[in-house]
């Protein structure tokens, strides 16, 4: 499937604050009326967000069911290949058991009077004897054999059709994860739009209200913080603009920052910010180390790498780069450690 991180070009337009109704703010707009914008569109953000982390983490699903629906193909073809040699095996184990009976029915050497009458003396009978025991022993072993391979081609078939059956089955279930990713992506694409083009409408002192929502603050952080390489890293990005679905390394949103991060000095962390809080080491608020990763919002949508001296720093939302915040400037849902 197309694994590549989506993107959504920014929508520009004229005027301010496009997609709001007629009566929209005038120019310049009262405080209050542009924390009442702010407000309406973080939430609005903060929904595109959860939607933006849902589809990352269907595309993950997909990508792990399409792993497995080629494992299980994989091994029905190796049961098919199994049962038919066992098959090919157990016909020549038959060949076998026959050609041995024709053998001793040519002889007429299964019954001891016969045998002894045909012999010149006495050892010979006992000779010849013994070597038709033999073959009667060594048909009864080939024929066990033949039926030991009979069930185990049974057995081998039967494998290779369930295998075929799960693997149908999970392929079924994979289309159904397409669907849902295609409308999930499109109810995204809808909301990025709307977000974008009122963004993009902003006057220069509303934008700056957008980028300074959460407080930013100047980087203030101790030498040791540097010390595990990947706060090094998510500092290395500051002013780095927003990207739906982006893990750099131009352009980032808040989960696809940790993933790139921790990526720079080896370490793979899940891919949406649900799967990262839910990933790490739980470690308390009062324990923060640098390089922690901190969950923000009910249903944990956001997330940022704690960096000491309680900031953070994030890829908040479209339109602001990458900045240093104050831990607590947003709703806290737990911190992990990887």
């Amino acid at each position: 499937m197309h694994r590549a991180s989506f993107r959504f070009r920014p929508v520009v337009v004229a005027g301010l604050l496009a997609g709001f109704s007629a009566s929209t703010v005038s120019v310049p707009a009262q405080a209050d009326e542009v924390d009442h914008i702010i407000e309406e569109l973080s939430a609005i953000s903060e929904e595109a967000t959860a939607k933006s982390e849902e589809v990352k983490e269907i595309e993950d699903e997909i990508a792990k069911g399409e792993g497995e629906v080629a494992a299980l193909r994989e091994s029905a073809e190796e049961a098919r290949r199994a049962a038919e040699e066992a098959k090919n095996a157990r016909s020549g184990a038959q060949g076998e058991v026959d050609e041995s009976a024709r053998t001793q029915y040519r002889n007429l050497s299964n019954d001891a009077h016969v045998n002894a009458l045909k012999s010149a003396n006495p050892q010979e009978a006992i000779d010849r004897s013994s070597y038709l025991g033999s073959l009667a022993r060594s048909a009864q072993r080939t024929l066990a054999e033949s039926q030991r391979l009979n069930e185990e081609a049974a057995s081998r078939a039967t494998d290779a059709d369930i295998a075929v059956a799960v693997a149908n089955f999970r392929q079924s279930q994979l289309e159904g994860k397409r669907d849902k990713l295609d409308r999930e992506r499109k109810e995204l694409d809808e909301k990025v739009k709307e977000i974008e083009a009122k963004v993009d409408g902003f006057t220069p002192e509303q934008r700056l209200r957008w980028e300074e929502k959460n407080g930013p603050v100047a980087l203030n952080v101790p030498p040791s913080a540097y010390g595990t390489g990947v706060v090094a890293s998510a500092l290395s990005k500051l002013g780095s603009p927003y990207g739906w679905g982006a893990t750099g390394p131009n352009q980032f949103d808040c989960s696809g920052l940790m993933v790139w991060s921790y990526a720079q000095n080896g370490k793979s962390i899940p891919r949406t910010s649900q799967a990262q809080l839910a990933g790490g080491t739980r470690v308390s608020m009062s324990e923060l180390q640098p390089g922690d990763i901190i969950g923000y919002y009910p249903g944990v949508t956001h997330v940022g790498m704690y960096i000491g001296n309680g900031q953070v720093v994030h890829a908040s939302d479209y339109g602001i780069p990458v900045q240093v915040v104050p831990l607590n400037s947003m709703p806290v849902q737990g911190a992990v450690r990887y």
